[in-house]
């Protein structure tokens, strides 16, 4: 079937490919839905509910108490941050201070939804117990420190009527915190990791909650994914995260049993077991490569690109150097588009040369149907004669393009999920190169890149309807294109600009060596006269 398409009817089919292929991915992971209030004992009970477990179930007057106690204890002071403390002992909220943050109402954001689980909530299993402690508010030693220079800790204290918790937090500059939970006496319970944060989600960027084992196993269980029940050990660091930022727990002890569950919306809930005493360390933040690298090396594996993280995360690596470089990421995402451009270079050339070579051939190839056409087999049979005499492959200027979509969506992971690239700005109007351009410029010049490449690449369509479809192509994809992050259009146009240069050298060499051969044969005939 593809050896009788003409050259751009397997362009249009590689771009229609791409198209759907794109439209599937958007269907795998979709845009998040708006999360419906929920409370620290309602996630549990649900993923209760849904399993057959022997754990108590939650009082309404427990559920009260913990929607309504939400007093803070201790707040934590950083000129980047703010940290909240509540007095049911858990991190109630976090507030980055950054404006290049600010989340879609330009608000500073805020790292810990309003609802839902929250960090170092601790549930037990025994229900008397349970109850009494959602009652029964902590102390702490301090009311408020500042972390700007030096960490700082604060002990958290709930004496209950036959046991004691302690927790002992220490809080760094670098966003980080370490974790100590006592108990005076051994009773089984729970540790929360806390809710995801819920602050920039885009088209095809993941969310949800992972977990990294020491065998380099990432598993993710995605928002609305969640189904039943699993228990990890051996566990590295666990995950709730967004596009840009995450809750992460991490160092613990190699036998520490860590559960994930689902809610109500089969979103997943992630806790630990305990006994009496746990210590571990925990970070509250944006996915900065650096700054989690820089905490412990560990914390990298939190930064996650979904399918192609296999090939996401070299690239994000060459960015990074060549950040290191040229320091700013615009040029830097020019630069890494050239690399690219290289590495495929002799792919894409032969690419171009085999739609040339169609071309040239294209009136001897619709010769041979016309001979041809009542015997389908003798005719496909001297088409691939013709090919053949020529050099010519019919698949040779589809394959290099569809074999450059990994390539595409690998790239666009570490665009859409580089948290680095948010207020990160390029030149002239370009500020902010994780945001769409509100000025529609970089949209419009990389649509009319793709277009004046179209008037560049060999055409040579029958078929009146697919020249119309394709002459559309790159309006439809500048409208697709407007609500990408700035960085994303960026490669894209800058992409096209080397496909332009690339295609019009393979069309200069075309073209001498079409002007060589008239010479030749009228030198032949000169001579023969």
């Amino acid at each position: 079937m593809l050896d009788k398409m003409s050259p751009n009817q397997r362009l249009l089919v590689a771009v229609l490919l791409s198209v759907l292929f794109f439209v599937a991915y958007t269907a795998i992971f979709p845009a998040e839905k708006p999360e419906l209030a929920k409370t620290d004992t309602q996630n549990i009970e649900s993923a209760q509910k849904s399993q057959t477990s022997n754990q108590p179930q939650i009082s309404k007057m427990e559920e009260e108490t913990v929607v309504n106690d939400l007093n803070t204890l201790v707040t934590v002071n950083n000129s980047k941050f703010i940290i909240k403390l509540d007095t049911l002992g858990r991190i109630s909220s976090k507030v980055l201070l950054q404006d290049k943050y600010n989340n879609k109402e330009n608000q500073h954001a805020e790292l810990i939804p309003a609802t839902g689980t929250k960090p170092l909530f601790v549930r037990f299993f025994d229900s008397i117990l349970n109850d009494e402690a959602t009652k029964v508010a902590y102390t702490a030693d301090v009311s408020e420190i500042s972390i700007e220079d030096k960490s700082q800790k604060v002990i958290l204290t709930q004496k209950l009527s036959n046991l004691t918790i302690t927790k002992e937090v220490t809080f760094y500059p670098d966003g980080h915190y370490d974790a100590k939970v006592s108990l005076s006496d051994e009773k089984r319970h729970f540790i929360y990791l806390g809710q995801r944060p819920h602050i920039t989600e885009q088209m095809m960027t993941v969310s949800g909650a992972m977990v990294y084992t020491d065998d380099k196993i990432v598993t993710i269980v995605e928002d609305g994914d969640a189904e039943g029940r699993k228990t990890f050990s051996g566990v590295e660091l666990i995950s709730a995260f967004d596009q840009y930022s995450a809750s992460i727990m991490y160092g613990f002890a190699k036998d520490t049993n860590i559960i994930v569950e689902r809610d109500k919306e089969n979103n997943p809930v992630i806790y630990f077991e305990v006994l009496k005493d746990i210590s571990f360390s925990g970070y509250i933040g944006q996915k900065e490569y650096k700054v989690l690298d820089s905490i412990n090396p560990v914390l990298t594996n939190a930064i996650e690109y979904g399918w192609f993280t296999f090939a996401s995360k070299p690239l994000f690596q060459l960015l990074s150097w060549l950040y290191g470089i040229l320091g700013n990421w615009g040029w830097s995402i020019i630069a890494l588009t050239l690399l690219i451009r290289v590495v495929l270079y002799p792919l894409t050339y032969k690419g171009m040369v085999s739609m040339q070579k169609m071309k040239d051939i294209a009136p001897q190839v619709k010769a041979v149907q016309a001979k041809y056409k009542g015997d389908p087999q003798r005719m496909n049979a001297a088409v691939m004669d013709l090919y053949k005499k020529h050099g010519a492959n019919p698949l040779g200027g589809c394959l290099p393009m569809l074999l450059q979509i990994p390539v595409f969506f690998a790239i666009y992971r570490v665009l859409l999920n580089a948290v680095e690239l948010q207020g990160a700005p390029w030149i002239f109007w370009v500020n902010d190169l994780s945001r769409m351009d509100n000025t529609f410029v970089l949209p419009i010049l990389m649509g009319a890149s793709m277009y004046y490449q179209q008037k560049l690449t060999p055409s040579n369509f029958t078929d009146p309807l697919q020249e119309k479809i394709f002459k559309y192509l790159p309006i439809i994809f500048t409208f697709f294109f407007i609500t990408f992050p700035s960085g994303l259009v960026l490669y894209w146009f800058v992409n096209n600009l080397f496909s332009i240069a690339q295609q019009f050298i393979v069309n200069q060499q075309f073209k001498n060596a079409k002007d060589l051969e008239i010479a030749a044969h009228k030198h032949v005939e000169k001579k023969d006269d």
